[in-house]
């Protein structure tokens, strides 16, 4: 009897805890999908930037053909962007992309005449909001995963989280490349 009554007490507490978390289930689910709108966002703005590349790549290759090994890391590190399946992926073929346009933009300060092309001053005005939108993108998917993160990890939710496959999600890192500030001057002649 006594047996019965404990079970009867562990079975009414374990439907306490997930009765007071019974929203922790709809709201675990809540804070997926704002990760995974979040990511949509970014990864909109991963192809915005991939869309300009291929100008950006055409019009320097006018001026500084002799520069074709950079331009070609860009080349391929775009198309790894575009064939990231994950999430890690995309963050780190974008990475890639980040540190070979980096080099770039090193290899345009030898061409002054490439920095008074019209066209790859708008290409780099548009690259630029591009990585401004990026930024903000980025911010608001690692805001996202923070919350979903927290909310999946916090009692009782995180036994809800563990029931349901509720894994906790990565946030996108800049890598160690590009946490210093990067020194480009364009004035400067060669």
């Amino acid at each position: 009897m006594a047996r019965t009554a404990r079970g009867f007490a562990a079975l009414a507490l374990a439907v306490a805890l997930f009765g007071s978390s019974g929203c922790g289930y709809n709201t675990l689910v809540s804070e997926r999908e704002a990760v995974e709108s979040a990511w949509g966002e970014v990864q909109n703005q991963l192809q915005r930037r991939n869309d300009l590349v291929p100008n950006l790549v055409e019009t320097v290759r006018g001026f500084a053909a002799q520069e074709e090994n950079v331009l070609r890391e860009v080349t391929e590190a775009r198309s790894r962007v575009g064939g990231a399946a994950t999430p890690s992926e995309a963050i780190e073929a974008s990475n890639q992309l980040s540190n070979a346009l980096s080099r770039l933009l090193v290899v345009v300060e030898r061409y002054p005449e490439l920095r008074s092309n019209q066209n790859f001053l708008r290409l780099q005005d548009e690259l630029a909001g591009t990585e401004n939108r990026l930024g903000v993108a980025r911010k608001r998917y690692n805001d996202a995963v923070q919350r979903y993160n927290t909310t999946a990890r916090r009692f009782p939710t995180n036994l809800v989280a563990r029931v349901f496959g509720f894994e906790a999600r990565d946030y996108f890192e800049a890598p160690e490349s590009a946490r210093g500030v990067p020194q480009v001057d364009f004035q400067r002649r060669p």
